[in-house]
């Protein structure tokens, strides 16, 4: 049996902790983890100015080949909202009922998708009215796993958010 596949989103400004410490835990734990963006092979730059090269474009990417979609925060989510093809993929994974995580600001590109339409939810407290107009149900927690849906509020919650992921991707 093939390992399961994760697509972990990033842009530019993306929160380095919560791209490179569930990379690594999910590699570590046995999973085919890519990086995702607007265009494949490019370098793109967390808020410290750490890099990190895309594995695959959004446009390119399938939800049919993934099973999990993670998405860090940082200033990433909103550059990754400009981008039709990652608004697509992402609605595409939610549609298809994959596991969906976001930590921290990760919550912004999930607004433009139906994720949290009836779903509790944490995120980063800048961004917890945007979750509510999305149709969920805040919870201040470090990890609020509903169904497939997957939050955590910040770097701090990592470990708990990480942890919630395996699981789900081990039913």
């Amino acid at each position: 049996m093939s390992a399961k596949k994760i697509a972990i989103m990033v842009d530019e400004m993306y929160h380095v902790l919560e791209v490179w410490y569930p990379y690594y835990r999910l590699k570590e734990a046995g999973f085919d983890v890519n990086l995702v963006a607007a265009e494949a092979q490019k370098e793109y730059h967390s808020k410290e100015g750490y890099p990190c090269t895309s594995n695959i474009a959004a446009g390119r990417a399938s939800a049919a080949d993934y099973d999990c979609m993670v998405v860090p925060g940082g200033f990433a989510p909103d550059f990754m909202r400009r981008s039709a093809e990652v608004i697509k993929f992402a609605n595409d994974m939610v549609n298809a009922g994959k596991v969906i995580a976001a930590i921290c600001h990760g919550g912004w590109l999930l607004c433009s998708t139906p994720a949290y339409k009836g779903k509790k939810a944490t995120c980063f407290m800048a961004i917890i009215d945007d979750i509510k107009n999305a149709g969920a149900e805040y919870i201040d927690a470090e990890c609020v796993v509903d169904g497939n849906l997957i939050t955590s509020r910040m770097p701090d919650d990592l470990p708990a958010f990480c942890t919630a992921i395996i699981k789900a991707l081990k039913k």
